[in-house]
């Protein structure tokens, strides 16, 4: 093994064992980026062994941050962002919550059914993974405790239907996707409108099997009315801003009216005015949601310039053409290498956050799908999916932890752990799907292509 692949191969290692120190990710990646340009400066200079990175090569880090501070459309994340937030604080999802649950009330496992749907309705708008998970656990959680629903159900329900926003578009982590691959954000945003749906429809049909075979784990509540005219054109009516929001957003794009960063900035202005017609736009409110979006935007971005720091140190070493060759050089075939490829997405999503894996993981592996002869908006939204369940697992399952915050003290983290297991498993299922059939992403890009 040559000296610049040892470095790689070690470069990359300390990254995950440093993840576990708690230290903030962005300093980790730009730290080790200079740690080990220094390392190899020694490596050539003292020991006289090629690596071919100096700090003159690491100079060009600068052009490279230039080139995303300068990215207009990287302006849709805090777009994007300023929406969700704006959203969560609108009181949309609450009279959802209650027009819904009336509707499905006398459906056995209806509150369940309930905190799905609307958790799918909000991933098309927020976004926002620690957003939707903890306002459906404040919003569905109790009742359906209340009612005697299962805890494992109940909580699995809400931490599974929470981290769709990550997949539904307008989906943050597509945008980054696109960035990250030099792709139409609109394309990958068509492609994962039908995988991001089929989830959510598993997510049902699972529910739906559960109440049936142990009803007494997702019971009728007692005072659940009967369905009637004016409760149905009560839940349209909830619907509608949401939905209305979702087609200004959407529709803007996929029908080629505006960019993904003009529709984001419609989504954040019509996010803004539902607010100010539910009349929870006080300044106050204002204040906090413009400062989380900076908060939430900086974070990111913080991590975006110690990724590129980190992405550039790495290929200098040669760490994209060892992926390249030893992918290759197992000779799997084109199925194997791609099942091997999410396999090792899929276990990284155990220690790594999306964001880590998207800007770092995803652009060395791209290269090697696309010479395979995979479509890259299908493998992109594979790739997605498998990032969408690191959300599920431990020890870095996020959603488990925004919910395990919110829960009642009863809630424990074992039972959050059995409660999203399944929800793990439809994951795998889900994935197997769009795997076995590429047109659940193809088609729809396919057929904004023929218009």
């Amino acid at each position: 093994m040559e000296a610049r692949e040892f470095l790689a191969i070690a470069m990359f290692a300390l990254f995950i064992g440093l993840i576990f120190t708690g230290f903030p990710v962005a300093w980790v990646l730009g730290g080790l980026a200079v740690l080990f340009t220094a390392i190899a400066i020694v490596f050539e200079r003292d020991l006289g062994l090629y690596t071919g990175v100096d700090w003159s090569y690491t100079s060009l880090l600068v052009e490279r941050i230039w080139s995303i501070m300068d990215n207009w459309v990287l302006v849709a994340l805090p777009m994007f962002i300023l929406m969700g937030l704006l959203l969560d604080r609108s009181g949309i999802a609450g009279e959802l919550m209650r027009n819904i649950a009336r509707l499905f009330g006398r459906v056995r496992g209806g509150l369940a059914i309930t905190v799905a749907l609307i958790g799918i309705l909000l991933a098309a708008t927020t976004g926002i993974i620690g957003a939707s998970v903890v306002l459906l656990a404040l919003l569905g959680l109790p009742p359906m405790l209340k009612t005697g629903y299962n805890p494992a159900l109940a909580t699995g329900t809400v931490c599974a239907v929470g981290t769709l926003g990550i997949l539904i578009p307008p989906s943050i982590m597509l945008v980054l996707m696109a960035d990250r691959l030099a792709m139409s954000v609109g394309d990958l945003f068509l492609g994962a409108f039908i995988p991001g749906a089929l989830l959510g429809g598993l997510y049902v049909l699972y529910i739906l099997g559960y109440a049936i075979l142990k009803p007494e784990s997702a019971p009728v509540p007692d005072d659940a009315p009967p369905v009637d005219r004016t409760i149905i054109l009560d839940a349209l009516g909830a619907s509608l801003p949401a939905a209305a929001l979702i087609l200004a957003v959407l529709g803007s794009i996929f029908f080629g009216i505006a960019t993904p960063t003009e529709a984001a900035g419609v989504g954040a202005f019509g996010a803004l005015l539902l607010a100010l017609v539910k009349r929870q736009l006080s300044g106050q409110t204002l204040r906090e949601v413009l400062q989380e979006t900076t908060r939430t935007t900086g974070y990111i971005f913080a991590i975006f310039l110690g990724a590129t720091a980190f992405s550039l140190v790495l290929r200098g070493l040669g760490g994209d053409h060892l992926i390249h060759e030893a992918l290759l050089g197992m000779e799997l075939g084109p199925y194997g290498t791609l099942l091997l490829i999410l396999l090792f997405t899929f276990l990284l999503g155990f220690v790594l956050d999306w964001i880590e894996i998207t800007l770092i993981v995803l652009p060395l592996v791209a290269p090697v799908v696309v010479n395979l002869g995979f479509d890259l908006v299908w493998f992109t939204v594979l790739f997605a999916v498998c990032l969408q369940t690191s959300f599920l697992t431990p020890p870095v399952g996020f959603a488990i932890f925004y919910l395990k915050g919110v829960a009642p003290p009863e809630i424990n983290t074992p039972i959050i752990y059995r409660g999203v297991a399944p929800f793990v498993l439809l994951q795998i299922l889900g994935g197997g799907l769009i795997l076995a059939w590429p047109a659940l992403v193809t088609w729809l890009p396919s057929m904004a292509y023929s218009n």
